[in-house]
């Protein structure tokens, strides 16, 4: 199954809605993306909606804690919001949770980052 990838700018933040799977064959193209978005536009928070993500392995964990590292260089804050059930059970055992929050949807992610839309 493929990925999809859609990103919006609101001020500062970058909402990036993911669809599908983020695995071993989709994680460098979505790597790229990201990165080339983060450093192209004046963001400094990053929120990641996961609502429609189906799967996700490790590959996909390196991709969200590497961004995470890429925001807070910048002095930034990352979320992530509706996360589905699978992907919510690897993120706890990563252990991701501890350092960076989960909200409930995109409205609730921008509040928690003190960020209003």
């Amino acid at each position: 199954m493929n990925l999809k990838v859609n990103m919006e700018h609101q001020r500062h933040v970058l909402i990036v809605r993911l669809s599908g799977e983020l695995d071993h064959h989709t994680a460098d193209h979505v790597r790229l993306q990201l990165d080339d978005a983060i450093q192209r536009r004046q963001t400094e928070h990053l929120v990641l909606c996961l609502k429609d993500l189906e799967f996700m392995d490790s590959s996909g964990l390196g991709v969200i804690l590497g961004r995470y590292k890429l925001i807070k260089q910048k002095g930034g804050k990352m979320a992530l919001c509706d996360v589905t059930t699978p992907v919510y059970r690897l993120l706890e055992m990563s252990g991701l949770f501890k350092i960076m929050p989960i909200y409930e949807n995109e409205s609730t992610a921008l509040s928690g980052l003190e960020v209003v839309s």
